[in-house]
């Protein structure tokens, strides 16, 4: 039988109730000898496919990886919970409003604040193409929060550091975010341990950040539910308004 008899073979069973014609059939051909042995003779054509489809998402997840951003942009499924995120945005603006300004860095920092608040507020009232970009602009934001902070906590911080935060600022804010928290974590649990009178906000501020990274990782984890990014904002404004004290 030739190719074109099978052919002819397989449109003759299309349109029959209950056939489906499948061109190339996901079995593998094998040849039992008289000892009992196996030999393929024809591999399964799907293998390939199923190569292909196995690298692609070993690429789709290092590619995840890699993004700037990592947290989810499917929040503000309703109007109430867009409104408890804009408002819950309000309290940055207010707290840069009132930090202490005594100095270049602390001025920098406090109009950081303000722009967080902003840039927050924009994003959630965005919608379509637009929100993606709002997003990174306001990972990007808290970012530049992060090492103005740390860059008005701690003024010897070396150049080479700056310098690598400011270049990593546009690409991976998320990181910048990570280092610079942690120095500025250092820098609190000293000053508390010196100042007496900072050590209740210094427990305070511990247990705001353990309560906002844990509801960061739930907002990633579980899109689905409600209002878990508006908790977040209210436990990181608080640990924020505790590291304010530090400026004072």
């Amino acid at each position: 039988m030739g190719p074109q008899s099978t052919m002819s073979s397989n449109r003759a069973l299309e349109g029959v109730h209950g056939v489906q014609v499948v061109p190339h059939a996901p079995f593998v051909v094998e040849e039992v000898t008289q000892h009992g042995d196996q030999r393929t003779i024809c591999k399964n054509s799907n293998s390939r496919n199923n190569r292909h489809i196995l690298m692609e998402r070993v690429q789709q997840h290092i590619s995840y990886r890699f993004r700037p951003v990592h947290c989810c942009l499917t929040g503000d499924q309703t109007v109430a919970e867009t409104v408890a995120n804009v408002v819950t945005s309000l309290p940055f603006i207010a707290l840069g409003v009132h930090a202490p300004r005594k100095n270049l860095n602390s001025r920098m920092y406090a109009n950081s604040l303000i722009g967080v608040g902003l840039a927050s507020s924009l994003y959630h009232c965005s919608r379509g193409r637009i929100r993606k970009f709002l997003r990174w602009v306001d990972y990007t934001m808290i970012a530049t929060t992060t090492v103005c902070l740390s860059r008005a906590l701690r003024s010897e911080h070396p150049k080479l550091l700056m310098a690598a935060s400011a270049v990593c600022l546009p690409f991976q804010p998320l990181m910048v975010s990570v280092v610079h928290t942690g120095l500025m974590e250092v820098a609190f649990a000293q000053r508390a341990i010196k100042d007496p009178e900072l050590r209740m906000v210094h427990n305070v501020h511990k247990a705001c950040s353990l309560l906002g990274g844990v509801l960061f990782v739930a907002d990633d984890v579980f899109p689905q539910i409600p209002f878990i990014h508006a908790a977040w904002h209210l436990a990181a404004a608080v640990g924020v308004g505790t590291c304010n004290k530090l400026l004072e």
